[in-house]
């Protein structure tokens, strides 16, 4: 499957489009709430080389040792080794995590998930990011559907499926913040000493 170049709306966020949070995407620095989201939002992530070295660093973290991994690779179906797929999904967390920042607090779950096609040592993957549904969840907090799909370098689409996740408000954001300006400041000088009887 190949992804459209095509628009799926008039706030589509490329690096150089500008957003409601002021400035570009490739300068945001606050993140966005729920208020300033909307269904149809689209965003696309910088890019990111596969290499040898992270599917190596990635068997040693998991443990997940299979020869389609290495130089055994070459004689799969593949006919090359190939990434580890759930590498792929990590690679895509990361990426999608910067493009936008969200005030995000809490993962919620990923499903639907499809692992379309392999992804080669040198692949160079990005992550097209779209808002399919928002709705309440609380009085200051928002659940978000967002579809992510991890794109190759020619296009094709490798792997795709859903997100959900809890989204502050502004209104949280800053009754946080008031409560921890209004947190007494903590006195240092009195650690380490018992209290007096």
């Amino acid at each position: 499957m190949e992804i459209s170049q095509t628009p799926v709306s008039s706030r589509t966020h490329s690096p150089l489009a500008s957003t409601e949070t002021g400035g570009s995407d490739a300068a945001q620095v606050q993140p966005l709430y729920l208020e300033d989201m909307n269904v149809g939002d689209r965003w696309m992530s910088e890019s990111r080389e596969i290499t040898a070295d992270d599917v190596a660093d990635f068997a040693i973290l998991t443990g997940d040792n299979d020869p389609l991994h290495t130089e055994a690779g070459a004689s799969s179906p593949f006919g090359e080794p190939v990434a580890h797929g759930l590498l792929g999904l990590s690679v895509l967390a990361g990426l999608s995590s910067q493009k936008p920042k969200v005030a995000t607090l809490a993962l919620v779950s990923i499903a639907e998930w499809q692992f379309e096609a392999p992804i080669f040592f040198g692949d160079v993957v990005r992550v097209c990011t779209e808002i399919e549904e928002i709705g309440q969840h609380g009085r200051r907090a928002g659940r978000v559907t967002w579809v992510r799909s991890l794109i190759n370098q020619h296009g094709r689409v490798v792997q795709r499926g859903r997100f959900v996740s809890l989204v502050s408000t502004r209104a949280r954001a800053r009754r946080l913040s008031n409560i921890e300006n209004e947190a007494p400041t903590d006195d240092t000088s009195s650690r380490g000493t018992l209290p007096a009887r």
